[in-house]
């Protein structure tokens, strides 16, 4: 018998087995180097005992500590254990691996790999210990205590590294990770441009103006976050309401507080604001906005929005006639105002040139809704009598809109003309002696989405009237 023959008889006689490496992170030389040398001692160990490797299975930078990870060589490897041989048909009669926690760190790997491992008879499992029966009991209190020791490793690692953090947040050391919008990479010193538009951001925010609109001049002037992204209202909003803008260090999303004193821990990076305009932009904010939920110590809100806050929105169309006298049509949406009279205007968001002042507008509904016009409203007596005892909330009071009017269509006001023309808003009716009016809003967007102000992501025409 020849050489090749003898190396074939050989190599029948092993078991075959399958080698699986694993290395949770890969951030410095990002060669994969950790798997290689696992996959070698892999190698080593089948030899020692009387098995070769048939399939090669990795993961390569994935934890298995952590819920949700995705570690497709670990599930590749189940799914052929499962079978009974890899896709291309090799039997597989065990697992090999350097140490058992590269295979499992939490219970429920451990109870799939058992059972995945233990749906063919006569297999085993190898590492550089030995091999192990993973049907007998002995093998599963092995298993077992091995899951246990990864527990209390991965328990122990935790705690000291979030006691490594607090400790280096306590002495006002700068966070680790992308370097924070304002200030260089060293984190210390201020990024001129970057720290003079957060600065004017506060201040134009303090004055009142709408995060969103503040989100759009950044974009308009070509900002981008330190990662590359656009900014939009949330990430505005946390870079302007981060305590680290005036100096003070926060940990796992909470300001941080001297141990003795309770003051606020100063960090060792140059400030962009004062303490005072830091605590008076996040004045103007809500406890419970979105907006603020932030870091790995807050909790996310999820599928939150916010309703509707003026009585007329979502209901209004813009009446404008166009250049081949047509109309407009556009949605009217809340927007910021710019005096006391008018804090909230309604302008359109399609042709930017018809504005109406938001609490007249409303008013002019109201009084159209009330005005008891016999067969056209039907609002019952009782739900009349709450409304204009104040009694009526406003979510009910849009309802009761909505059940009698299809819409009000906003004619453009006079430049020039101060006085207030109520009769710019045009009621719809929902009824048949006024279904011709309704006609006109065939390609038009239903009132009342729900969806609260909106329009506030575009530019908006002066208003022409009050």
């Amino acid at each position: 018998m020849g050489r090749s023959g003898v190396g074939e008889e050989r190599t029948a006689a092993l078991i075959p087995v399958a080698s699986y490496a694993r290395t949770s992170e890969d951030v410095r030389q990002r060669d994969g180097h950790g798997v290689r040398h696992q996959l070698l001692i892999n190698e080593r160990v089948a030899r020692e005992h009387a098995c070769h490797i048939v399939a090669v299975y990795a993961d390569n930078g994935r934890s298995a500590s952590k819920p949700g990870v995705a570690r497709p060589g670990f599930e590749r490897l189940l799914g052929d254990l499962a079978r009974g041989h890899t896709e291309q048909g090799q039997v597989i009669g065990g697992v090999v691996c350097v140490a058992d926690d590269r295979l499992y760190r939490r219970p429920e790997d451990l109870a799939r790999y058992l059972v995945a491992l233990t749906s063919r008879p006569g297999r085993l499992h190898l590492d550089p210990l030995g091999v192990r029966d993973p049907y007998s009991l002995d093998g599963l209190m092995q298993a077992a205590r091995s899951l246990q020791a990864a527990l209390t490793e991965t328990s122990v690692r935790s705690r000291r590294l979030t006691n490594w953090h607090w400790a280096r947040a306590v002495e006002g050391v700068p966070h680790s990770g992308p370097r924070p919008f304002g200030w260089q990479e060293d984190r210390i010193r201020l990024r001129p441009d970057e720290a003079s538009l957060v600065e004017q951001s506060i201040a134009d925010r303090t004055a009142g103006k709408a995060v969103r609109a503040i989100a759009r001049d950044w974009c308009a002037l070509g900002v981008t976050g330190t990662r590359g992204g656009r900014p939009n209202a949330q990430t505005v909003t946390q870079i302007m309401t981060a305590p680290r803008v005036c100096g003070y260090r926060a940990n796992r999303g909470q300001l941080l507080l001297e141990p003795e004193g309770g003051r606020p821990v100063l960090g060792q990076w140059e400030p962009i604001v004062t303490p005072e305009q830091w605590q008076a932009v996040c004045a103007t904010f809500s406890a419970g906005s979105l907006y603020l939920h932030r870091g790995s110590g807050a909790p996310r809100l999820t599928g939150y929005r916010p309703g509707p806050r003026h009585l007329a929105t979502g209901l209004l169309r813009c009446a404008r006639e166009r250049s081949e006298g047509s109309l407009c049509h556009g949605a009217l949406c809340a927007q910021q105002g710019r005096s006391a009279r008018s804090p909230y205007v309604y302008s359109c968001r399609d042709c930017r040139r018809c504005s109406i002042s938001g609490p007249l507008a409303d008013e002019a509904v109201e009084r159209l809704l009330l005005s008891g016009t016999p067969g056209v409203t039907g609002l019952p007596e009782s739900v009349r009598i709450r409304w204009v005892s104040g009694g009526l909330p406003l979510e009910e009071r849009r309802q009761a809109i909505a059940s009698a009017l299809i819409c009000c269509l906003v004619r453009p006001g006079v430049k020039g003309k101060q006085a207030w023309d109520p009769s710019r808003v045009e009621p719809v009716w929902r009824c048949a002696d006024r279904v011709g009016l309704a006609g006109l809003m065939a390609d038009s967007e239903p009132p009342g989405d729900g969806q609260g102000p909106v329009g506030q992501d575009g530019k908006h025409g002066e208003p022409t009237g009050p």
